[in-house]
């Protein structure tokens, strides 16, 4: 059996490549490397099941090649980051509406299993919670940059579906909810990884707003678990399915634990909203999922504590600056 991964050499794709992997299967990865990263596959390049291909999704022949020769397919390759969709919108709606076309149009010429990673940016600002899958989706207006990623991944969805109802391509939306763990780089406005590095070079720790926003982090293997899970389960075929941790915690109360667990010397300073992405910015004030249908279907659902994470998060970095040896980096606090 083999599994193609778009966006296989991205945080969640890589460890997802190794599961699969570890499982027996063969791997194919497609990655442009424009958010992801060579290093986080460079360990797997010598396994005998392992391929990789540095190319976009926007490249058809070289998609359907690829799922050609694969029984599964994880699309996980899209523009992702707070600050990446704020500066670039156009490249974020292209990106995901024209990769999501090119993998379900290769998909339906082989009947592929495809799993759709979306998120929970497509719940918009509702402020029912927790969110259930079957919810309206309250999306912001299209003046406001920050709603180009949210609108471009439910017209993912949208479309995934469709080819479901319309083609017989047997379809699964997953709406990740703020994944972390080891390899998620601090770009893009990624929070945990950036409160991190803060907190181990004993640099201010930036808390945009008032830091009253809550929400919840998956840790990274819990996600790839569920992913796997839902791959396997026929029932979830033609379904959206929420994946991540029901576990608030506020941003103000995050950047404090982080530097406890880290005993950093960081002061946590608050960044106006405004100052970061510009005069407008709109964000949540809570973001939680609802977990029944995810553990209905697969009879799992992430777990793994707050603390947990933020510990082999801080391990993997330590472990990281050790290699490059940088002598700037003061302490590294286990």
């Amino acid at each position: 059996m083999k599994t193609l991964i778009t966006g296989g050499a991205g945080f969640i794709g890589s460890h997802l490549a190794e599961r699969y992997l570890a499982d027996g299967w063969s791997v194919a990865v497609i990655d442009d490397l424009s958010t992801g990263s060579f290093q986080n596959i460079a360990h797997l390049t010598s396994h005998p099941k392992f391929e990789n291909a540095i190319d976009t999704v926007f490249n058809a022949p070289v998609v359907e090649e690829l799922i050609d020769g694969c029984d599964l397919v994880f699309h996980l390759a899209a523009a992702v980051g707070v600050r990446l969709v704020v500066e670039n919108p156009a490249q974020t709606i292209e990106t995901n509406v024209h990769g999501t076309e090119v993998v379900l149009r290769a998909a339906a010429r082989r009947r592929r299993r495809v799993v759709i990673a979306s998120t929970s940016e497509v719940y918009g600002k509702s402020s029912k919670v927790p969110f259930y899958e079957n919810d309206d989706l309250v999306i912001g207006p299209p003046n406001k940059g920050r709603w180009s990623y949210a609108c471009s991944k439910a017209l993912d969805e949208f479309l995934g579906l469709a080819y479901f109802r319309e083609k017989g391509v047997p379809v699964t939306i997953t709406r990740l909810f703020n994944t972390v763990g080891p390899r998620q780089t601090r770009r893009y406005g990624m929070v945990l990884p950036n409160f991190e590095d803060k907190a181990i070079r004993n640099e201010p720790i930036p808390v945009h707003g008032d830091g009253k926003q809550q929400r919840c982090f998956g840790y990274v293997l819990d996600v790839v678990e569920a992913l796997t899970r839902i791959a396997r389960t026929n029932s979830s075929v033609g379904e959206v399915v929420n994946i991540g941790n029901d576990e608030e915690v506020s941003i103000a109360e995050l950047a404090s634990l982080v530097r406890n667990r880290l005993n950093s010397k960081s002061e946590i300073v608050r960044i106006p909203y405004e100052e970061v992405y510009g005069v407008g910015f709109e964000d949540m004030p809570r973001r939680v999922p609802s977990l029944e249908k995810l553990e209905r279907l697969i009879g799992y659902r992430p777990t793994t504590p707050l603390a947990s994470i933020i510990d082999e998060i801080a391990h993997h970095a330590r472990s990281a600056l050790t290699v490059r040896a940088d002598p700037e980096i003061a302490f590294l606090p286990r």
